[in-house]
């Protein structure tokens, strides 16, 4: 690719050696490179005044092979630098500041998995997840434990067989039983845990099919048989920041969708008869009998109105 340590300095460098028509794609883009990264083909031509052959053949020059991972390029650049404090805020910064930046922050890694996500992926682990006797989700950290749970919570409310393990020592014990019509659902953004990479590589080796959340060309995507990747720059604070477990959640919510088309009116009739037995038992439901008499008058006199 290029030599120069971040893609907006090369723009900016090779700015003027460039066509007029590209030349007027890179100013674009290096006058709101946030929006550029949200912007689809048709709008970054539109606003550069060009034709959208043109934002292809850009993006080649700079040693991308297609939009796509030129954007994918773009908007993890957009996102380095910052402080100790967040990679975009500053310790002067104002609360207003503070703010904005970590929700475009947040927004720009929600549109960089946008142009990541691998459409076929997707559906292959639903597929695998739908045709499978038992789904054991795997975890290695405390955002990728909630990430296990949180799938396998939504897989048992459709009503398929599935557990989490964040421990090393049950996740061999399920690796060691899942067999041929088993899926080892394994979530990890570092992707480098030597126990979760053990469990992964035991449970493919008794046949089982292994699906890895995790970033492109770690060890534990190498293991994967379908891979989700999903990558996010660099959280200043934490290894595994924010914006990782938002992309990730993003991730299995739209596995879990295909997975419910996929089983249809199953799906449906078991998701109503969670939602009855919840409200009549007065869990997540403000009419069961239990809550109302804990309000005020004024509550249950509104209530009536």
């Amino acid at each position: 690719m290029s030599t120069y340590p971040r893609l907006m300095d090369h723009l900016a460098a090779q700015l003027e050696e460039l066509p007029g028509a590209q030349q007027s794609v890179v100013q674009a883009i290096l006058d709101d490179p946030q929006a550029a990264v949200v912007a689809t083909v048709e709008e970054l031509a539109h606003k550069a005044g060009v034709s959208m052959p043109t934002i292809v053949r850009t993006c080649r020059v700079f040693g991308y092979p297609s939009v796509r991972e030129f954007m994918v390029a773009l908007a993890q650049d957009v996102a380095l630098g910052g402080s100790y404090l967040h990679r975009s805020v500053t310790q002067d910064d104002e609360p207003a500041q503070v703010a904005s930046k970590i929700l475009s922050g947040a927004t720009t890694s929600l549109a960089l998995l946008q142009h990541q996500l691998d459409i076929n992926a997707l559906v292959r682990a639903a597929d695998l997840i739908v045709g499978a006797e038992r789904v054991d989700c795997y975890s290695a950290g405390a955002t990728s434990s909630f990430i296990s749970s949180d799938l396998q919570n939504r897989l048992f409310r459709l009503g398929l067989q599935s557990n989490s393990f964040s421990d090393a020592h049950l996740q061999l014990i399920s690796a060691s039983t899942l067999g041929p019509k088993g899926v080892a659902f394994a979530v990890s953004h570092v992707g480098r845990m030597p126990y979760l990479l053990e469990a992964a590589r035991f449970a493919r080796s008794q046949g089982a099919k292994v699906i890895a959340l995790t970033e492109p060309r770690t060890p534990l995507a190498e293991e994967a048989d379908v891979l989700l990747g999903v990558s996010v720059p660099q959280d200043a604070v934490m290894r595994v920041g924010t914006e990782a477990y938002v992309a990730h959640l993003m991730t299995i919510e739209i596995v879990t969708v295909l997975v419910a088309q996929r089983l249809g009116p199953r799906a449906a009739t078991r998701l109503q008869q969670f939602k009855h037995v919840l409200e009549e038992h007065g869990i997540d439901s403000a009419s069961h009998s239990a809550v109302s008499w804990s309000w005020s008058k004024a509550e249950r006199d509104g209530e009536g109105a």
